[in-house]
């Protein structure tokens, strides 16, 4: 099915019957739900479905929206999601649970899952793995993952999907004949959030026997990757229908332990966190101890011990007959036999002195004390071992059962942790925890030893030309176009987002800026260290399409620095992502000093705001000159007219002039040039943003080609949402594919909205006055406009940078002849028109950030 069409059965999947008959839709199939006879007609053709779903691009984007969206309506008990899911729990099933899987599909994470298994939340795209290489690595689906889910918990099914998705796979999962259709329904309502589709071409849910052989043959054969749940005999049953070649994932069960040293297991507290671990699920969880260590050889202190364990034990209130963990209560008669049997010959066993029993009257609990020390399975339902371990014999004593074990919880001094830690490990544990955490776990947590995203991932790598690929940082921009969320919601303005910042959680609080002030009072912005950390990476990648060479140039960094203004923090982070030689120095009043420091170092690129470079390279011209060095030039904030690149290249000898990015503090890094670009033509960092163009007054889209406001949207904000906002400047989009070969959406410049003022009843534009001075008046430096009120009349004054050839009287006709409303204004004599030259240090700026400030409004 291709993804329209999966689109389309996914919205019409809840208008299918869903009995219990044998023509009931019990299974889940790229978007629709079907009967056992389509099932095994699909079945047969799984190759073909697979090959055509892994065709289709999938973006990790596209993955988390979806499954942030299921996590508010499963955390919402009034939302309809929430009611459709609650009928399909399994009996006694706490719907609790559908919030716990809330919890768990949530952006913030997933996204710290992706990050701490993969490396990165858009670990699909073939960066550069250095820099300064042209080898480009991504982690890439393996293709079909085929999951074999274990009965009776309801969590892990849905949630081994999302890993499977999250890695890029096709995903066909298998739950067992006696499952509700919980993990079908609750994949459905996840396809559903997608409006792609892409998802809903990723997903099959099956519910068969497991006697039903065919049908699991038939489901492994194309896989890539079979992950089974279980026990020793369901992997061995799996097993057999893995293809040659394909990786078995096994989620087996484990067996877990506490370790006890002497100052620990005289411990009040001790014994109560451990009684925790035993009680919590009734020993259902791997995680669960089933045997306690203590650090003696003395069989005496092993019965005592016991003793005092059983009391606390006996204190605790019984087990819940249908715990919400999964159903974990009364015994089953099997489970109850083995509980029998294994208390039974421990009694025994104490006629040898081997043993000490210690139970409840009515066989609710038992505390085993054995003084032999091989790890011994417990029958659970708070029946423990415990047994004589001294510290030099851990390793042999468990590392024969390394393949089973997982958590030791460890409770001792600070050293004693430190050490026992590194000799659990050694002996095959995967898990340290301490004593009462054992059930406890943390976001993005290795299982079982092993990163789940990672075995449902192939590290795949390419090497590429480096003359041919030199200013290419992602060859995904080369390959294909990235298709993000469509955004939706009311435009934002400044003081919207505002006071969305103000509300930003502390835990996502960690990183504050403040804008520049150039139009305006200055703003506070927040940020994540992921967020910031994903930004400065591809605004690393944006420079390197510049034309920036980690390897070769030697970078002056000469943003403003202070104040809480992010441009010299941030570009030093761009730098040392680059792994580029950086001089730190700043913007600063001394430009004697500054050049000095450029000459002895040897820079030949600058960075900086383009006010500063113009105001450094002229003072110290003939210093900058006679070195000769520089070569590059990577400004930000404002631009560079032509005249002044001119100006550049022919006095300074600079061969390039570029963008170093086009962003803002609120959204970080929003565009980026290439070496096809120039002016305020940029690439859309649309990875990160969706923008649109609307209309200068009205929320609806420009024509193709004309200019309007440009909105964006993030996708990749820690704890705020940052949708279309309207950040105040103006473009156009340039239609076609960019000579470069990148894929990325392209935008031109044109201004900001604050560039145009309402004078004299006219709207007059900055813009206009400058290209006026160049194009026609020959003028290269910079130009500011002011505005004033007399009792007159309203004065427009423009303030141009004195130089050799400046003619204020000239540039006044110029203006005059070439702005036509200009000159009615003054011809009614609504409006006064003054020129002046003045030198370049004499121009207003912002105190924060060093910009020019274009238009300077006195009259308020």
């Amino acid at each position: 099915m291709t993804v329209t069409e999966t689109k389309a059965a996914t919205e019409a999947a809840y208008e299918q019957h869903d009995g219990d008959g044998a023509g009931a839709a019990h299974h889940y199939w790229q978007g629709a739900f079907i009967g056992d006879g389509e099932a095994g007609r699909r079945l047969a053709e799984l190759p073909a479905a697979v090959e055509a779903a892994l065709a289709e691009g999938l973006e990790t984007e596209t993955v988390l929206a979806a499954c942030d969206a299921l996590a508010a309506a499963l955390c919402d008990p009034a939302h309809p999601v929430h009611a459709r899911l609650a009928p399909h729990l399994p009996e006694g099933e706490d719907p609790a649970v559908l919030a716990e899987l809330g919890g768990l599909l949530g952006r913030r994470e997933l996204t710290r899952k992706l990050r701490r298994e993969l490396g990165g939340a858009t670990p699909g795209r073939l960066n550069r793995a250095d820099p300064r290489e042209t080898v480009y690595e991504a982690w890439a689906p393996v293709g079909m993952v085929a999951h074999i889910a274990p009965g009776n918990a309801a969590t892990v099914a849905p949630l081994s999907i999302v890993e499977g998705l999250l890695a890029g796979n096709v995903n066909v999962l298998k739950t067992s004949g006696a499952d509700t259709l919980l993990t079908q329904h609750l994949m459905a309502e996840l396809a559903a959030a997608d409006p792609s589709g892409a998802l809903a071409a990723r997903i099959v849910v099956l519910r068969f026997p497991s006697s039903r052989q065919e049908w699991l043959r038939l489901m492994c054969a194309p896989a890539d990757a079979v992950a089974v749940w279980g026990g020793e005999g369901a992997v061995e049953g799996v097993a057999a229908h893995v293809p040659a070649g394909c990786r078995l994932v096994e989620w087996g069960h484990r067996i877990s332990f506490a370790y006890l040293t002497a100052d620990a297991w005289s411990d009040a507290g001790t014994l109560d966190a451990l009684a925790d671990d035993v009680c919590l699920h009734e020993q259902q969880a791997c995680s669960s101890p089933q045997v306690v260590y203590l650090d003696t050889e003395d069989e005496a202190e092993v019965f005592a011990f016991a003793g005092r364990f059983a009391a606390v034990l006996a204190a605790r209130p019984p087990a819940v007959a249908a715990a919400a963990s999964g159903g974990a209560g009364e015994p089953d008669p099997a489970e109850a036999a083995e509980l029998t049997t294994t208390e039974l010959v421990a009694r025994l066993e104490e006629h040898l002195g081997l043993t000490r029993v210690f139970a409840a009257p009515d066989g609710s609990w038992r505390v085993m004390a054995d003084t032999r020390s091989p790890l011994t399975a417990s029958p659970l339902h708070r029946s423990v071992w415990v047994k004589p371990l001294p510290r030099e014999r851990l390793v042999a004593t468990l590392r024969p059962m390394r393949r089973y074990l997982q958590t030791a919880g460890i409770a001792g001094s600070t050293t004693d942790i430190a050490e026992l830690s590194r000799t659990a490990l050694a002996a095959g544990v995967t898990r340290i925890t301490p004593v009462g955490a054992m059930l406890d776990s943390y976001t993005g947590e290795p299982h079982d030893g092993v990163y789940a995203l990672q075995r449902y991932s192939r590290r795949v790598s390419v090497q590429a030309d480096p003359d041919r690929f030199a200013t290419t940082a992602c060859l995904d921009d080369l390959a294909r176009p990235v298709v993000l969320p469509r955004p939706a919601g009311p435009l934002l303005g400044k003081e919207d987002v505002q006071e969305l910042g103000s509300r930003v959680a502390r835990a996502d609080a960690e990183l504050y800026f403040r804008s520049g002030g150039s139009t305006g009072s200055p703003a506070l912005s927040i940020f994540s260290y992921d967020d910031y950390d994903t930004q400065m990476h591809a605004a690393a990648r944006g420079l390197l399409a510049a034309g920036y060479d980690p390897v070769g140039d030697r970078t002056a960094n000469l943003f403003y620095c202070g104040g809480m203004y992010g441009s010299f923090i941030s570009f030093f982070s761009v730098l040392e992502r680059l792994g580029g030689v950086q001089l730190p120095l700043s913007a600063g009043p001394d430009h004697r000093a500054t050049a000095q420091a450029l000459i002895d170092h040897g820079a030949d690129t600058l960075f900086g705001m383009p006010s500063y470079l113009w105001q450094l390279l002229h003072a110290e011209a003939d210093a900058l000159r006679a070195y000769g060095g520089l070569r590059k030039v990577f400004y930000g904030g404002e631009h560079f007219t032509q005249e002044q690149q001119r100006t550049l290249k022919e006095a300074f000898g600079i061969e390039a002039v570029r963008s170093i990015t086009y962003g803002s503090t609120d959204l970080g890094p929003l565009g980026y040039q290439c070496a096809e670009s120039s002016g305020g033509v940029h690439h859309l960092h649309a990875d990160l943003h969706t923008m649109e163009i609307v209309d200068l007054a009205e929320d609806r889209p420009v024509a193709p080609g004309e200019t309007g406001r440009l909105v964006f949207t993030t996708h990749a904000r820690r704890g705020q949402q940052l949708g279309r906002y309207v950040i105040g400047d103006l473009g156009r989009e340039v239609p076609g594919r960019c000579p470069c070969g990148r894929t990325a959406p392209r935008f031109e410049l044109r201004g900001r909205t604050g560039d145009v003022m309402r004078v004299a009843t006219y709207f007059l534009n900055h813009r206009r006055f400058l290209a006026l001075a160049e194009e026609q008046g020959g003028h290269r430096g910079e130009l500011q406009i002011r505005l004033d009120g007399t009792d007159a009349r309203e004065r427009l004054t423009v303030r141009v940078e004195r130089g050799a050839a400046t003619d204020a009287v000239r540039l006044r006709e110029v203006f005059l002849s070439g702005y036509p409303e200009l000159r009615s204004a003054v011809a009614e004599q609504l409006l006064e028109l003054v020129v002046e030259a003045v030198d370049g240090a004499s121009l207003d700026r912002s105190a924060t950030s060093g910009k020019l400030l274009a238009v300077v409004d006195a009259r308020r």
